[in-house]
């Protein structure tokens, strides 16, 4: 991934402007804050009534904020950043130069991948939903950077023929870059973090980032490409979502998503997918439920030769002959139409397999009904053969590009009529066939998606105590080290660790060393306050994270907890014994970088406590450690 001026580019690429250029700059001073930022977004009408918008969809339920202030404390400058470029962008290029670019369409797609990351951001570690809207809103952004710094030459690209298909090796062979390097540039270049940029240069292709399973890139890769397929769900045409379902429900399922929850979700972010489409001016399309892009719309018939068969001719004698010999000769379930618009009707209550139709009728002729039937997801279905007694070339192209499946020369021969229905019978065992692999599949996904939440919970999950084990406790410590960078509240944690634990195991046995483990773990989760997060760090030592805490609050939550485990008794089978425990406490300092600094600050804490005779709390401040009584 080269840096963008190592690019070769002949023309001027996208770029923020105005208020959001403004915000760009000001984030880039060290100095900045959300005062100054609220300055410049005030400015701008429609800027503030979107961050506003963003902050209150991101506040889940939480207390609603009213001023472009208090949004972007909620937001961060970061993701206000990053919202401010994409709503820019969005504006100012509605059109452009390049000939067959779609503007509005990439648009489209943009903004439903953008809300698709919102929607599944709570499914993974990957980072805050605000902030992975912005990014999902920007990730395609080299597409149209291409646009704009090469026109004529990326219109020449996209009218390629196997530009569907090698879009990005064709735009390596002619412009000597390529639209995920190009956007991967542009959002290092205006300041998004690598860990972001990095997962969307390879979203497209995820199996090839290397990333290390279970990571939090190799998570957001993955969440990228998943939104991506959800956008291009959302965009495509009738005909195509069919074929993309599947995989999509599979990708769904890797993050524990089965197929009533995906169609859930997807049906959510759609309706906030139109509203934002709305709020920006993006022309969004309106797929049906999920539910009924899954499911089948026609009813199959249950005799293996018998096939529920439409005959729609005006001449009466053609049609009693041809309906004696459907129903008697061959043994079909067969309805009859005298007009094309009779047959639509009955086409809706008897959802027949097969259709025979007249061209030639007053009214709606056969041609006509034959698309009438195709604009449907259930029409589509049926297999259609035109009567006619004409052979003109040009009618018989016209008939199969509105959707006739076959032909059959007036009059009707028997034989010829036989081969049709063959023809027929073997269409819909294949759509039945599809229908059961597509039920096996749904039902694969949704085992998997158990399986995935199971392991997923395993790996999460102390199996001894029941409590969240290091590593979900260090990703909980992530996320409120991240939501204090954004909010300014105050952060405390608590490390605890079981005194003289050794020597119970030692005379006790270890049996009865898990019991104190489990006893204690679970005073602890019973005595944390509602928002804490507790988990067992290994051994003896648990770890307490309480968001919205300073020193003060925190040393006095350590203190309940230390008296609560002070008052446990533990039955051996012989005789009760206490136990007690020495804590660590420490809150967030201006000095500390990261999470790391903040544990090591109360691991030396609880050191102290265990090295001042145990069954303490000691507290770390700006680097001084102090100890109880308090």
């Amino acid at each position: 991934m080269r840096k963008l001026e190592r690019i070769p580019l002949n023309g001027k690429l996208p770029s923020p402007k105005g208020v959001a250029l403004a915000i760009l700059d000001l984030c880039r001073s060290s100095d900045a804050d959300f005062k100054d930022i609220a300055r410049v977004a005030q400015t701008d009408p429609a800027l503030t009534g979107r961050l506003l918008r963003q902050a209150n969809s991101a506040a889940s339920g939480g207390r609603s904020v009213a001023s472009v202030t208090d949004a972007i404390a909620r937001l961060g400058l970061g993701t206000v950043r990053n919202l401010a470029l994409g709503f820019s962008l969005v504006d100012q290029h509605q059109d452009g130069p390049c000939p067959g670019f779609d503007y509005a369409g990439f648009w489209s797609h943009s903004l439903l991948m953008g809300v698709a990351m919102q929607a599944f951001a709570s499914v993974s570690s990957g980072g805050a939903a605000d902030e992975l809207f912005a990014c999902g809103l920007l990730a395609q952004v080299g597409r149209l950077a291409l646009a704009t710094a090469h026109p004529q030459e990326y219109g020449a690209l996209l009218a390629h023929p196997d530009a569907a298909s090698r879009l990005v090796e064709l735009e390596r062979e002619h412009l000597h870059t390529d639209h995920t390097e190009l956007s991967a540039a542009m959002l290092a270049d205006w300041g998004l973090p690598m860990a972001l940029v990095e997962p969307i240069y390879y979203h497209e292709s995820p199996d090839d980032s290397g990333f290390a399973p279970g990571s939090r890139p190799h998570q957001l890769v993955h969440l990228f490409h998943l939104a991506r397929c959800v956008a291009n769900l959302g965009t495509a045409s009738e005909n195509e979502r069919g074929e993309q379902i599947p995989g999509l429900l599979l990708l769904g399922s890797k993050f524990g998503l089965d197929a009533d929850e995906m169609g859930r979700t997807i049906d959510s972010l759609m309706q906030r997918w139109r509203e934002w489409g709305e709020l920006l001016k993006v022309s969004t399309a309106a797929p049906p439920a999920f539910a009924l892009m899954t499911d089948a719309q026609a009813k199959r018939g249950t005799n293996e030769y018998a096939m529920r068969v439409l005959l729609v001719e005006d001449d009466a004698t053609t049609r009693t002959a041809l309906h004696a010999a459907l129903e008697k000769n061959l043994g079909h379930q067969v309805t009859c139409a005298s007009n094309g618009r009779e047959a639509l009707a009955l086409a809706l209550e008897t959802m027949p397999q097969v259709v025979l139709t007249d061209w030639q009728m007053p009214g709606l002729n056969g041609l006509e009904l034959c698309r009438a039937l195709r604009a449907s997801e259930w029409g589509r279905t049926m297999y259609i053969v035109m009567l006619t007694a004409s052979n003109n070339e040009q009618e018989v192209m016209e008939a199969f590009e509105g959707g006739v499946d076959d032909f059959l020369a007036k009059p009707v021969d028997m034989l010829m009529l036989r081969a049709r229905l063959f023809a027929a019978r073997h269409h819909n065992q294949l759509l039945e066939d599809w229908d059961r692999d597509r039920a096996k599949l749904k039902q694969f996904a949704a085992e998997l998606a158990i399986s995935n939440r199971r392991l997923a919970h395993a790996a999460m999950t102390d199996l001894l105590t029941g409590l969240p084990n290091r590593r979900a406790g260090m990703n909980s410590l992530s996320k409120a080290w991240a939501a204090t960078d954004r909010s300014g509240e105050a952060l405390a944690v608590l490390v605890l660790d079981i005194d003289h634990f050794k020597t119970i195991n030692d005379t006790y046995g270890h049996a009865i060393g898990d019991t104190t483990l489990r006893q204690v773990a679970q005073a602890i989760e019973r005595s944390a306050r509602k928002n804490d997060s507790v988990c067992r760090m290994g051994g003896e030592e648990f770890l307490v994270i309480c968001p919205n805490t300073d020193i003060k609050a925190g040393l006095l939550a350590a203190e309940r907890l230390r008296r609560v485990i002070e008052n446990l008794r533990v039955d051996t089978g012989k005789s009760m014994i206490s136990v007690t425990a020495s804590i660590g406490v420490a809150a967030r300092e201006p000095k500390m970088t990261d999470t790391d600094s903040l544990v090591n600050a109360a691991d030396r804490a609880l050191y102290t406590a265990k090295h001042s005779g145990r069954n303490l709390s000691c507290v770390w401040v700006n680097g001084k450690q102090r100890c109880g009584p308090w």
